[in-house]
């Protein structure tokens, strides 16, 4: 009689070993499927400011050329832009890049810099005033950057000689998730409207 409830005993513990492998197995896959979709949803945060992003850069390129002297440089025909970018958060030329160098500006710019002197790249809204909540729960850790980089307009069947070619603008642009450590960089070439 106590050899039979010894093995039953056994059985038991053997059957709840089994299921608490299972359950643990369970909880771990279900941790990890939270992880990913939380991963998912910051990266999405991330990609739709970097969107936003490069509407507000739009809006930057679009605006009249009599609203301040950095509108009436975008809206000159060739403008010139400072090599390496303009920094500095009191320089009207922040941001805008000479488009003709050795490597693309966006490649050297550090997009997480918001230093008063040392940054290269714009705040949403910093030119146009448009507003974007960040910095708490599933919004973006900061508000998302952009640089535009100017280079000539060499169109299809038009004359190899650059004057009077226009403009054509890549506009980069960083959007971050809730995690600061999570970034999307998007990239958009952009002619201003009515400009050839």
């Amino acid at each position: 009689m106590s050899r039979a409830a010894g093995s039953a005993l056994l059985m038991c513990l053997l059957v709840m070993a089994v299921a608490l492998m299972l359950g643990l197995s369970g909880a771990r896959i279900a941790l990890q499927e939270e992880r990913a979709a939380r991963n998912d949803r910051d990266r999405k945060t991330a990609f739709q400011a970097a969107e936003a992003a490069l509407l507000d850069a739009q809006r930057d390129i679009e605006q009249p050329a009599g609203a301040s002297p950095r509108a009436a440089l975008l809206a000159s025909a060739a403008p010139v832009f400072p090599a390496g970018c303009g920094a500095g958060a009191a320089n009207p030329l922040l941001g805008l890049c000479a488009g003709q160098g050795a490597a693309p500006a966006w490649l050297a710019v550090d997009f997480r810099d918001e230093g008063e002197a040392t940054m290269r790249s714009i705040a949403y809204g910093r030119f146009t005033g448009q507003a974007m909540p960040a910095g708490g729960g599933a919004l973006p850790a900061r508000r998302p950057r952009y640089l535009i980089e100017a280079y000539p307009d060499r169109r299809a069947g038009s004359s190899a000689d650059l004057a009077g070619a226009g403009t054509l603008y890549r506009i980069s642009a960083v959007g971050f998730g809730a995690q600061e450590d999570t970034w999307v960089l998007l990239q958009a070439w952009y002619r201003r409207v009515g400009g050839g």
